[in-house]
């Protein structure tokens, strides 16, 4: 396929907020791709000559920012690259375009704005590339001193430390039959979003009992929250066929489809965290793994390949994440992303952290970090391990 073409990304075929047929892009051909894979394996198999990709994602979802890097390392062709999302505040927006999104619409969208928008984007690229290159720039950089020392503590953890992940993985499976480890979608340093491994403390089922755990979130006794939600997931047209969500958003345990209105519109009120004291979904072995914190273990590989340091900020699950893109909290995510922080040290254990405390904890930690300040916490994090906490 040689001639131009707009690639649609994520869009069912009843999209009813903007009719692309009726829209004038000129000699451009619309394509319709079921997903990011999907168009990323046809753009290389087949050589599309794309000029746009518009994508139907949240800005923070597998669509939007993940999928945007995902071309930028397959090195393909630079092209306009827009989103079309339902939430978003002015904080997203910066976001998005500083990462190299050309433009975001909200539904419902204006058709004539996509239009100009567009076509004035697609006929000059060329040049506005060239002339307004877009650069992203690392929002913290590891120095030698401390990446030197993360590869070289979490190495020698993971050799001394092996014994001991066979013993709990042999007791994990024994309890709970199941995968050993598991790993969730995390925003670290400058929102970059990794794979977050763990040991599994909960059974296999945890995420089907989020939403009746809900009311019992430690961050949120203060407010009363209504929340109803569809016993089980209703997939869209586009998911039906294959039997399972294509636009999957991670949480800790729990999963959503980021085109579920319920999950966005919790979005826009309520906690940003999620903990539950005494929690029912976890295991006889995942209480002693995490009172010991001996489940955070796996998370040296995160740090052996550059995703963590030993020292810094939790990463935090994408819909957390979200609501973190505040001047007052974004802070936060100038810090290296890290297995132990000073929330960790200073708060662990104690029973009562607010919210807004943790916050304001990592705001410190990002505003004073430092290798010696990181030696430090590292020497008082020991005592914080054995905390009387269950949580």
């Amino acid at each position: 396929m040689n001639n131009p073409i707009i690639a649609l990304v994520g869009f069912e075929k009843d999209f009813q907020h903007i009719d692309f047929d009726a829209c004038n892009f000129g000699d451009l051909q619309i394509v319709h791709f079921e997903n990011g894979l999907r168009l990323v394996q046809e753009w290389t198999e087949q050589q599309l000559n794309v000029a746009a990709v518009v994508s139907n994602s949240e800005i923070l979802s597998n669509g939007g920012l993940s999928l945007l890097e995902t071309l930028k390392k397959r090195q393909m062709p630079s092209t306009p690259f827009f989103l079309v999302v339902r939430y978003f505040n002015a904080n997203l927006r910066i976001l998005a375009l500083t990462a190299g999104v050309s433009d975001v619409f909200r539904v419902p969208v204006e058709k004539e704005r996509l239009e100009k928008r567009l076509n004035f984007l697609v006929q000059h690229w060329t040049s506005l590339n060239r002339e307004v290159k877009i650069t992203s720039r690392p929002v913290y950089h590891i120095g030698f001193a401390k990446r030197l020392f993360d590869v070289f503590f979490a190495g020698l953890a993971l050799i001394l430390l092996f014994p001991l992940f066979l013993i709990v993985a042999i007791s994990i499976w024994v309890e709970s039959k199941g995968p050993v480890f598991y790993y969730s979608l995390r925003s670290g340093t400058g929102f970059k979003v990794f794979r977050f491994y763990k040991f599994r403390s909960m059974y296999v089922n945890a995420d089907q009992k989020v939403k009746d755990l809900k009311h019992l979130n430690q961050y949120d006794l203060d407010q009363e929250k209504k929340e109803v939600r569809k016993p089980e997931l209703q997939l869209c047209n586009s998911c039906v066929a294959l039997g399972k969500c294509q636009y999957p958003v991670y949480a800790d345990g729990a999963q959503w489809c980021e085109k579920d209105d319920l999950y966005i519109n919790s979005q826009k009120s309520g906690s940003a965290f999620f903990k539950i004291a005494n929690d029912p979904r976890v295991t006889r072995v995942g209480h002693f793994i995490r009172n010991t914190s001996i489940d955070e273990l796996p998370q040296l590989w995160n740090v052996i390949k550059g995703d963590m340091s030993i020292v810094g900020n939790r990463p935090l699950p994408i819909y957390e994440a979200e609501k973190l893109t505040t001047d007052k909290y974004v802070l936060r995510f100038a810090a290296p992303a890290g297995i132990t922080g000073l929330w960790q040290v200073e708060k662990r254990g104690r029973g009562e952290m607010s919210e807004e405390e943790r916050l304001v904890l990592d705001n410190t930690y990002a505003l004073k970090q430092s290798f010696w300040n990181d030696i430090r916490l590292i020497l008082k994090t020991i005592p914080a391990l054995f905390q009387k906490e269950n949580v």
